[in-house]
C-alpha cells in the first residue's frame, strides 16, 4: 500500500503543530494492556443453537399441516335463579349501608350479671 501524496494529507494548525512537534514521550506513564477476550462456553453454543433452531422451525412452519378445531363457549351467562339471588344480596346490603339510625327507640340497658363489689370479693378472701 503505498503513502498517500503530501497534498492529500490533513491540514494541521500551526500551534497544534507546534505542540505536536515539541512533545516529549518521556513524560507519558509506562502501563500495560490486557486484552480481555471472552469466548463462549460450549453450553453459550449449544444455548445458541438451540435457539437458531428454533426460530428457523418458527420460520419453516407450514400452517396447512394445522387441523381445524371448533372452539366450545365454557362462560355461560348465569340462569334467572342466580340473578335473583344477587339481586336480594344487593338489597340486602344497600339496607345495611342506607339504614337510618335515628328511627331506632331510646332504650335502657339492664345488667342482669353484675360484677361483685370490693367487699364481696374480700369477704371471699376470708372464706
Amino acid at each position: 500500500m503505498a503513502s498517500p501524496a503530501l497534498k492529500d494529507l490533513p491540514k494541521v494548525a500551526e500551534n497544534l503543530k507546534s505542540q505536536l512537534e515539541g512533545f516529549n514521550t518521556d513524560k507519558l506513564k509506562n502501563a500495560s494492556t490486557h486484552e480481555k477476550i471472552v469466548l463462549p462456553t460450549a453450553e453459550d453454543v449449544a444455548a445458541e443453537k438451540t435457539q437458531q433452531s428454533l426460530i428457523s422451525g418458527i420460520a419453516t412452519f407450514d400452517p396447512s399441516n394445522l387441523k381445524h378445531t371448533e372452539t366450545n363457549e365454557k362462560n355461560p351467562l348465569p340462569d334467572k335463579e342466580a340473578i335473583d339471588q344477587e339481586k336480594e344480596k344487593n338489597q340486602l346490603i344497600a339496607g345495611i349501608e342506607n339504614f337510618d339510625s335515628k328511627k331506632l327507640k331510646h332504650t335502657e340497658t339492664c345488667e342482669k350479671n353484675p360484677l361483685p363489689t370490693k367487699e364481696v370479693i374480700e369477704e371471699e378472701k376470708k372464706a
